[in-house]
Parts: C-alpha cells; sequence; structure tokens
C-alpha cells in the first residue's frame, strides 16, 4: 500500500513547537496550495487548499526555527487521521500530513517578515583581490 503526500504552499501563520511529556520535539503549521480552474461559464477561479502538517523531533527543531508565515514550502509526508473526545462528548477528527521531508523554497524574505536570527541566504561580500600566489594549486 501507499500512503505519500506531496505539497508545495505557503504557511498560514508561524509555526507552534512544543515538547511532548517523553521530550520528543513536535512543530505544527498550516500549509495553503492554491488551484486555478476555469467553471463551465469560463470563468476563472481560485481555490485554497489547507494542509495540517506536523513534523517531529529534530525536524520540528528546524521548522520551528527557521519557518515563518508566508514562507513557501515543499512538505511530503504521509496523511494520518486521528480522533479525540470534545469537551462535548462528541468524538472529533483530524487528517493531518505527517511530513517526513521539508524543503524551504524561495527566500526567506519572501515571508509577509523575516523571523528575527533566521539564517541569510545571500552570499557574504568579498571584497579584495586573488593573487595567483595565494591559489593551493
Amino acid at each position: 500500500m501507499l500512503n505519500k503526500v506531496m505539497v508545495i504552499g505557503n504557511l498560514g501563520a508561524d509555526p507552534e513547537m512544543r515538547y511532548t511529556a517523553n521530550g520528543s520535539a513536535v512543530t505544527n503549521f498550516n500549509v495553503a496550495t492554491n488551484r486555478e480552474y476555469t467553471t463551465t461559464d469560463g470563468e476563472r477561479r481560485q481555490e485554497t487548499e489547507w494542509f495540517r502538517v506536523v513534523t517531529w523531533n529534530r525536524l520540528a527543531e528546524i521548522c520551528s526555527q527557521y519557518l515563518s508565515k508566508g514562507r513557501q514550502v515543499y512538505v511530503e509526508g504521509r496523511l494520518q487521521t486521528r480522533s479525540w473526545e470534545g469537551q462535548d462528548g462528541q468524538t472529533r477528527y483530524t487528517t493531518e500530513l505527517i511530513a517526513q521531508e521539508v524543503k524551504f523554497l524561495g527566500s526567506a524574505r519572501d515571508a509577509s517578515y523575516e523571523r528575527a536570527g533566521a539564517p541569510s541566504l545571500a552570499a557574504p561580500d568579498f571584497a579584495g583581490d586573488i593573487e595567483a600566489d595565494d591559489l593551493p594549486f
């Protein structure tokens, strides 16, 4: 059997990280994907689909540190549905994308704001000439 999902979209809010009772890091975030289509009347429409993403352990820590609202990501993982009992006694269900891989796309500057402390994606400036004698080969 195969349960594999690949999504490219943008974060709708900053990720939220917590630790389980046994010390495992868990980070949750929502990713929006857009689909454009034309109705039978020729009208162009756009539809947004939201995915609840769950990351664990080191991947959770990295996502919490470097992702922010608006950032574009590629997420690959599997779908999992879980249930719980609400305060009203009703059984509730949610389907989540359990991430096995997350790739940061675009630039952190493409997000609605840059999170303080995020690494710069630009190469450092180099001032100075390189002499042939300085090269090791």
